[in-house]
């Protein structure tokens, strides 16, 4: 079977609270482990995406419309919908590992720096369809 879930591929959640929310694959797991005994996938994706900013608005309030509110998740592959897209994140990589759950403090640690990444990205412009709601 080939490999869909590669890292920086772009998926569509299914399931769960955020069913309908865009990821990026950070690492796949098509074994599973000894905890998690099916494949699955930890990934990163948008909890709160941008709003839409217009030419009016000061920069106060571009700057404030523009934030973005991440999550991180370990999902089974059957809760994932690949799409066409992916995203070169290099700085994902490192940030999010199997240990980085075990400890709240790591997770909001790799939480601010994935905002970091994923806004920057935002502000440059590239990847605008990721950083669209699925329907709005």
């Amino acid at each position: 079977m080939p490999r869909i879930y590669k890292p920086g591929k772009v998926a569509i959640v299914l399931q769960g609270r955020q069913a309908g929310k865009k990821v990026v694959v950070i690492k796949q797991l098509d074994e599973g482990t000894k905890e998690r005994p099916y494949p699955h996938a930890i990934v990163a994706g948008i909890e709160r995406y941008p709003l839409k900013v217009t030419k009016r608005m000061g920069s106060k309030k571009i700057a404030k419309r523009s934030k973005v509110k991440p999550f991180i998740k370990v999902v089974n592959y059957s809760h994932l919908f690949p799409t066409r897209y992916a995203l070169e994140l290099e700085g994902l990589k490192g940030v999010v590992g199997s240990e980085t759950f075990k400890e709240v403090s790591q997770r909001e640690d790799s939480k601010k720096q994935i905002k970091k990444l994923l806004e920057d990205r935002y502000t440059s412009g590239k990847n605008k369809w990721f950083f669209q709601p699925l329907r709005f």
